[in-house]
């Protein structure tokens, strides 16, 4: 923007000029592995998706002045309302501050303009130079004649920018002089650590309160109103960015823009309350709780902070702590708020009473309730919900919820006096933990978890009844390792006995005195501990493995098949297992009287060359799959390797393949005219015919036919 003053300008376009100078001074200066005794197969649960609800905005995202509300006069004096509060109506509705700026005689002013590239008789917006003489501000313009010849009243040749921050103090910290001709990139510290003290430097760097510089990310690509804004040294056009890309769902660039403007002014509660809500929008709770407490140390009366953090403490399940700040919030509680505060507390206070008389599935049910209605960042209520798995043997489901409340960003929120359970802060968290690592086998990492908990709470009696069993559980698992090892299966056989006294619903444990009672050739022994373990556990790997071996042994053929076709789903490129299941399936079917002569183990889909061959392969005794399909379909090609798969899974079932575009007979004396399509015979019988079978209705059929 050019701005002339001619010498026919009259006296009330100077006195509008003065003011507009005046005003955009003020607004540029205010402002864990151990290796299990089993095989992992973890099944996906749902669990409660996050919604991050965005604060309400009021108002303008840029600071706004006016002459009624300026705290320095164009002579350079303080006005009347130089002490008086500025209220900010950008994010967060409530005020920051513009303080009075304290200048000696000597001091550069900032926003001076570059002689270099701006020309004679015009300005650049935003950059109205001022010259202090005798103690006074006054602004410097172009005047030109009529003529068209001009003059500046004041060109200087340096570009004078402040070095330090500007703050509400209004000091403004010592300067640095730089060439006209010189390239500067004004770059900031990455918002981690120290942030907002560190001053802008040349370089592409930034300095911390250390000394030490911080790189910074580069501002390609980024909006390009939030790439000025990163250059900018006026903390409330930075934070009015900041501000327009959080509406826009931009939180990470609207957390730079935040970490810029609180460099250039540490004390504004306003963008601090702002970045807690930028790291709310990306997730990171604990440390939008550490934001919204540094607000209010700067401000104890900012009732948006107070807002801000009840809103979060709710969502972690917090709901004392939440109440407090949300009765603090200004100018009174936000009342969808304090309903979902009370809703999430009393599901909370339901799923305690439950948890005492051990109702777990109570405890289940008011666990996802709380989560579902507003603590959903909580780590503690999903602790909750995962011991709730574990207690009605759920394990998988209770392992995959652990894990999950492990990668919320908000243990370090924790209030160290805030209970949970009765269990000061984490430490329930841990006691959790410790115990669905014990029910998976992980005692090494059980036993810090419980250590950690014991740590966190020393004299509560249940942590330190979880660290003693688990420490006892540990030992007599590695006790009876060690006898196993050794071939003295009677003594591993006690020893996993002990540990079973101290943790009674561990599968591990019954698998582990299985095998020794399978060693011991007591099989009957060795299938009751394997139900048990697959009781708790219902896929538990290798107790089906030893359940099957057991029924084998005493030529239990249906149920060592049912354990061995179970087996083949979990391990379906297992060699041994399909060889198991081949035998069992071929002893099964003699125990019956049945014919066996066409079972081959280990086959191939056989494809049909004739169409006499076709007639005397479905005559064969047993159960026959045809697959009629065309070489080039698209839906066969897809089905073909699910097929192969199913012949490898059923070797008692004969599988063959026609391609009708070889042997057209087929398809003609067989009715068929769509691809793919299968038939099923028993003994020479059609007994099924599935057209474009989805893979679990083939399945399912040939499983049907072929028991």
């Amino acid at each position: 923007m050019s701005n002339h003053v001619g010498a026919s300008a009259s006296s009330n376009q100077k006195m509008q000029s003065l003011d507009s100078v005046s005003d955009q001074f003020r607004s540029a200066l205010s402002v864990e592995a151990n290796k299990p005794d089993f095989k992992d197969f973890p099944v996906l649960s749902s669990h409660a998706s996050h919604h991050p609800t965005r604060p309400t905005t009021s108002g303008n995202t840029t600071s706004s002045s006016s002459s009624s509300g300026s705290s320095i006069s164009v002579s350079g004096k303080p006005s009347p309302l130089a002490d008086s509060k500025k209220y900010d109506l950008g994010l967060d509705g409530r005020r920051s501050y513009s303080g009075e700026i304290v200048l000696g005689p000597n001091d550069p002013i900032p926003g001076a303009m570059d002689s270099k590239s701006s020309k004679p008789g015009h300005r650049r917006s935003g950059s109205v130079p001022l010259i202090y003489a005798g103690g006074s501000f006054s602004p410097s313009f172009t005047t030109g004649s009529g003529s068209g010849s001009s003059s500046s009243a004041s060109s200087p040749i340096t570009n004078i920018l402040p070095a330090g921050n500007i703050c509400p103090s209004g000091k403004i910290g010592k300067t640095v002089m730089m060439s006209r001709s010189a390239v500067r990139t004004d770059t900031l510290g990455s918002g981690t650590g120290n942030y907002g003290h560190g001053n802008i430097v040349r370089g592409g760097t930034s300095v911390a309160s250390s000394g030490k510089p911080i790189e910074v990310a580069s501002c390609n690509g980024v909006d390009p109103s939030a790439r000025r804004a990163m250059l900018s040294i006026d903390s409330e056009e930075v934070k009015g960015v900041g501000n327009e890309q959080y509406r826009k769902g931009n939180f990470t660039e609207a957390l730079k823009l935040y970490d810029r403007a609180i460099a250039l002014c540490p004390d504004n509660a306003a963008c601090r309350s702002n970045r807690a809500a930028a790291l709310t929008g990306l997730r990171r709770f604990g440390e939008a709780v550490k934001e919204c407490e540094e607000a209010l140390l700067l401000d104890p009366a900012f009732g948006r902070a107070h807002q801000r953090l009840a809103s979060l403490l709710i969502s972690l399940g917090q709901v004392e702590n939440a109440r407090k700040h949300l009765l603090l919030a200004s100018p009174r509680p936000d009342p969808v708020e304090f309903r979902k505060l009370q809703t999430v507390e009393r599901h909370l206070d339901m799923c305690a009473e439950a948890r005492k008389v051990r109702d777990w599935k109570s405890v289940l049910k008011e666990s996802d309730a709380a989560i579902t209605e507003g603590a959903n960042a909580s780590s503690l209520v999903m602790a909750s919900k995962a011991e709730a798995h574990l207690r009605i043997h759920q394990l998988e489901e209770a392992d995959f919820v652990m894990s999950n409340a492990f990668k919320l960003d908000n243990l370090s929120s924790q209030s160290p006096n805030t209970k949970f359970f009765g269990m000061l802060s984490n430490s329930y968290l841990y006691v959790v933990n410790a115990q669905v690592d014990m029910a998976q086998g992980r005692f090494e990492n059980a036993v810090t978890a419980a250590q950690k908990a014991r740590q966190i709470d020393p004299r509560n009696v249940e942590i330190y009844t979880v660290l003693k069993n688990t420490r006892a559980v540990s030992r007599a698992r590695a006790l009876g390792n060690e006898h196993f090892n050794s071939g003295k299966f009677a003594e591993a056989h006690i020893a996993y006995g002990e540990g079973l006294k101290y943790d009674s619903a561990n599968p591990v444990l019954y698998c582990n005195r299985a095998a020794c009672w399978s060693k011991l050739v007591q099989w009957e022994k060795a299938i009751e501990d394997c139900n048990k373990a697959l009781s708790i556990q219902a896929n538990y790997t290798k107790a089906l493995l030893r359940r099957a071996a057991s029924y084998t042994e005493l030529e239990r053929w249906s149920e060592a098949v049912a354990d061995y076709e179970a087996l083949r789903k979990q391990l379906p490129g297992d060699i041994e297992v399909a060889e198991a299941l081949f035998h069992a399936q071929v002893a099964l079917k003699t125990s019956r009287g049945e014919e066996v002569s066409n079972m081959k183990f280990g086959g191939e889909v056989e494809e049909i060359m004739e169409f006499e061959h076709f007639q005397q392969a479905i005559s064969l005794p047993g159960v026959s799959v045809v697959y009629f399909m065309v070489a080039l379909n698209h839906n066969c090609n897809q089905i073909t390797p699910f097929v192969d798969s199913l012949c490898k899974r059923f070797p008692s079932v004969n599988f063959l393949k026609v391609d009708v575009s070889a042997i057209p007979m087929v398809a003609k004396v067989e009715n068929v005219r769509t691809f793919p399509t299968f038939k099923i015979y028993k003994s020479g019988t059609k007994v099924k015919e599935m057209i474009c079978p989805s893979h679990q209705v083939l399945e399912y059929s040939i499983r049907q036919y072929s028991s």
